[in-house]
């Protein structure tokens, strides 16, 4: 006994591929696609993708400012430390004004330059 098959069957793809007819044959080459799909991960989903770099570029120009600022602060403050070391003067004055400290026969006002809101 010989089975019968029908054409239709075998040649019959299933629904999925169906709709991908409609593409052209050099959209559907596997090179294309699975250079697509690297592409797509080596830009959104690697460790090293695209936003991490952004990111990490501008915590990167952050420190950069911030690395001036500190070194601009530590200049300055080699420069007052050196004139502490050589002036008697300036000693008594870095005295009063940040520790307050005076001669006995003096009083001292402190004078508050912060202006609060009343409303």
């Amino acid at each position: 006994m010989e089975e019968v098959v029908d054409t239709n069957e075998i040649s019959a793809k299933p629904s999925f591929l169906r709709g991908l007819e409609k593409f052209p044959s050099w959209l559907k080459s596997k090179y294309l696609i699975t250079g697509l799909l690297f592409l797509v991960w080596m830009l959104f989903f690697d460790t090293k993708d695209i936003l991490s770099g952004f990111a990490q570029k501008s915590k990167l120009s952050n420190l950069q400012k911030s690395e001036q600022h500190l070194t601009k602060q530590i200049a300055e403050t080699g420069k007052e430390l050196d004139l502490l070391k050589t002036n008697a003067q300036t000693i008594e004055k870095y005295a009063r004004e940040n520790y307050l400290m005076k001669k006995d026969n003096e009083d001292i006002f402190i004078v508050d330059n912060t202006v609060e809101n009343k409303q």
